[in-house]
């Protein structure tokens, strides 16, 4: 598991949890799903794809050509989609900390 997750391998792993999708789709879905907030370029989406197929987070699941491009097909394994739901979590509990922490000062307790 990954002791600390950027936000682009976040939302990578995010947008493979139930399909299995190529480089240019999981782009787009990403910036799709980030609400444009993480723009992945294709050299930092594949060192990143090639840096979790080591980590058996993702592995490949395919190609196919279109229009005489390869497209190859990446899915997430069990440990990827354990991985994102960790972070999912840790990433709940921080902004209840913070909310906590918020309605405290707003209570006059912090200064």
């Amino acid at each position: 598991m990954l002791r600390d997750m950027s936000e682009a391998t976040y939302y990578v792993l995010a947008v493979l949890l139930g399909e299995r999708l190529h480089g240019y789709g999981i782009i787009k879905k990403v910036a799709s799903l980030s609400g444009g907030s993480v723009r992945l370029t294709t050299g930092t989406l594949y060192g990143a794809l090639d840096r979790l197929a080591g980590q058996g987070l993702v592995e490949a699941d395919g190609e196919e050509e279109v229009d005489g491009r390869l497209r190859r097909y990446y899915r997430i394994t069990d440990a990827g989609a354990e991985a994102v739901r960790s972070e999912a979590e840790r990433m709940r509990r921080a902004a209840r900390a913070v909310g906590r922490r918020g309605r405290t000062a707003l209570q006059g307790g912090a200064r």
